[in-house]
């Protein structure tokens, strides 16, 4: 395994965090009622999966399919070894999840401003000014604090984001006390290239960072990007059951890349995520079966590499 630049080598063991209850169903057509969410949920805790960004504490006006979000939680809570996490716009979210019992707690930002605006209506600044009173508000608590930066890789509505801007927010989130930050392709805009710029950068301005990387499949190069990052060392990604997934603000922002195509991937490099590939397939079938409809995950049409057909079953060449 090689280097690069004197980073990390390719991890041994990689962390995945299932993001299929949130950003998997909050653009849906069909809402998934609470207990069909825990029935998918529960098949992916059967699978091995023990870290999920479950929900949002949003407005329910603003996104209809997370309104549950605190009866989803307490239902969970009892999850032995199951970590929860749960983003929030502002402080007002941040009590909700905090009454709810989650374990971490997601400040929610995009590197651009017009789809800042669109997404949480505030300026990406007064969305930093108001994580300052989140950051108070679980001062002595036993709630982890984490990051997430949409648009890390570009945006839908002003084109190229500039990787100093993601830089800004990291060290702000740093300053926070904050050790995990997301970066967010919201749709899909990342590219091997950019996804070297941005972890380079990262790590020179805001060292005291641990980067997860959250890729959507919008135009095909998903796992392509989970190669670059594993290359850089990156341990940490997202990932949602079956491919689901998308920003209702952002246009043309489809589905994240599927947590079993992930698997199999890490499983076929050699790469331990602690999660049953063969479990994670029949999640997706949960999954598929629930939205009533084809997911865009792979590896649960095909079958890992080598599931076998029976040869009798299949007719043979004439001529």
């Amino acid at each position: 395994m090689s280097t690069l630049d004197g980073f990390e080598r390719q991890p041994s063991r990689v962390h995945v965090t299932e993001v299929g209850p949130r950003d998997g169903l909050q653009n849906e057509p069909v809402v998934l009622t609470t207990a069909e969410k825990l029935e998918l949920i529960h098949a992916l805790v059967a699978a091995g999966v023990n870290a999920f960004e479950i929900t949002s504490f949003v407005s329910p006006r603003a996104v209809p399919a997370l309104a549950d979000a605190g009866e989803l939680v307490a239902e969970l809570r009892g999850l032995d070894g199951v970590h929860l996490s749960a983003l929030v716009p502002n402080r007002r979210g941040a009590e909700r999840a905090l009454e709810a019992g989650i374990d971490a707690v997601v400040m929610f930002v995009s590197a651009s401003e017009t789809h800042n605006a669109k997404n949480v209506n505030r300026t990406v600044d007064a969305s930093l000014a108001g994580f300052e009173e989140v950051a108070r508000l679980l001062e002595g608590s036993e709630v982890e604090l984490r990051g997430a930066i949409a648009t890390s890789f570009g945006c839908p509505f002003e084109g190229d984001v500039e990787v100093a801007a993601v830089g800004r927010i990291a060290r702000r989130f740093a300053d926070l006390g904050v050790r995990h930050v997301s970066l967010g392709d919201t749709t899909g805009m990342a590219t091997p290239p950019l996804v070297t710029e941005r972890i380079r950068h990262l790590r020179e301005v805001a060292p005291q960072i641990a980067p997860t990387l959250h890729f959507h499949n919008t135009r095909g190069i998903g796992l392509a990007n989970v190669m670059q990052g594993l290359a850089l060392g990156v341990d940490r990604y997202e990932s949602s059951i079956g491919g689901l997934g998308g920003c209702p603000f952002a246009p043309g922002a489809s589905g994240n890349i599927a947590s079993e195509d992930l698997v199999y991937l890490l499983d076929e490099m050699g790469i331990d995520s602690g999660i049953d590939l063969a479990r994670m397939i029949e999640a997706a079938r949960v999954a598929t079966r629930l939205m009533g409809r084809d997911l865009p995950g792979q590896v649960s049409k095909a079958g890992a590499r080598l599931t076998l057909s029976d040869c009798s079953a299949v007719p043979t060449a004439r001529g």
